[in-house]
Order: C-alpha cells, then sequence, then structure tokens
C-alpha cells in the first residue's frame, strides 16, 4: 500500500454482533430508525460528525445521515449508492480508501482515514473517515463508522 498523503490515523477492533446494544448500537441503528435517540444525533450534529452504514450482504447498500449526505453534496431526496460515493473521492484519496476497505473486510480491522473529496457541487473537502468492520461468526457483515469535515484542518 502507497500510503503518500495522510497517513491513516488509527486501527481499532471490529464489532461483534452480541454486543451491539449500547450505546453503539443505537448509534448504528440511527442510521436506519427515524425514532433513534435523539441525543446520539445532537451531539454527532453539534460536533459535524455524521454516522454511515454499508450493508455488505445487501450490494454494499449505504445508508447515510444528514451531515454525511451534506458534506458530499448529496441531497436527502437524492438516490445514494457506493458507485456514486466513491466517484466523489479524488483518485489518490479512492485508491488508499478502497485499499483500506479491503483490508478492513479481509482482516476484519478498522482504520481512520482522512481523504479529500469533491463534492457533487464541484467544491474540495477533506473528510475524516472512521471505519469499522461489524462481524457476524467470522464474517464481516457491515462498514459502521462515522465521516467529518475537518477541511479547516488541512486549509
Amino acid at each position: 500500500m502507497n500510503l503518500s498523503y495522510p497517513l491513516p490515523l488509527t486501527h481499532s477492533w471490529p464489532i461483534y454482533e452480541a454486543p451491539l446494544r449500547l450505546p453503539l448500537g443505537h448509534l448504528i441503528a440511527s442510521i436506519s430508525e427515524p425514532e433513534s435517540p435523539p441525543d446520539i444525533d445532537v451531539m454527532f450534529q453539534m460536533q459535524g460528525v455524521g454516522i454511515w452504514q454499508c450493508d455488505l450482504q445487501r450490494g454494499d447498500r449505504l445508508s447515510w445521515t444528514a451531515p454525511v449526505r451534506a458534506l458530499f453534496g448529496i441531497g436527502p431526496d437524492e438516490p445514494l449508492t457506493r458507485s456514486l460515493a466513491v466517484s466523489l473521492y479524488t483518485p489518490d484519496s479512492r485508491r488508499e480508501m478502497e485499499e483500506l476497505r479491503a483490508h478492513a473486510i479481509r482482516h476484519r480491522r478498522g482504520f481512520t482515514l482522512d481523504a479529500r473529496i469533491r463534492r457533487a457541487d464541484g467544491e474540495h473537502r477533506w473528510m475524516r473517515l472512521c471505519a469499522m468492520p461489524v462481524v457476524q461468526g467470522r464474517k464481516v457483515v457491515r462498514l459502521v463508522g462515522t465521516k467529518q469535515d475537518v477541511t479547516a484542518r488541512y486549509d
């Protein structure tokens, strides 16, 4: 893996399905359940952090909270596909993200990466991507995590 800029920040442990009760279970549920605990959503939104999920068992189906959609410049009613999301990464960041994603799935380990994206409106942003695998048995079934605009740290 040739990581020229910026380097991955950390690695994390996988999440196993059984312990997904509190609080992480609510955090992950907030992606797809409208009645998610408002304190978690508000806490993350106040810090500009959005929550995301990629369901590997359902064709890489994405679920993003409003802050992630806003970061990428994708409206709440616009269709969301992984191919669209990946196309918005700059080439170097896309390559690094895909390599780390494959490693995370293969080795059941998470990662954090600062990646550069080009929003749907053409504006460039820096995003801190945190990803954790969700494991059932010994198989990664989902990736979950956060995305945060960190452009101010690079400007």
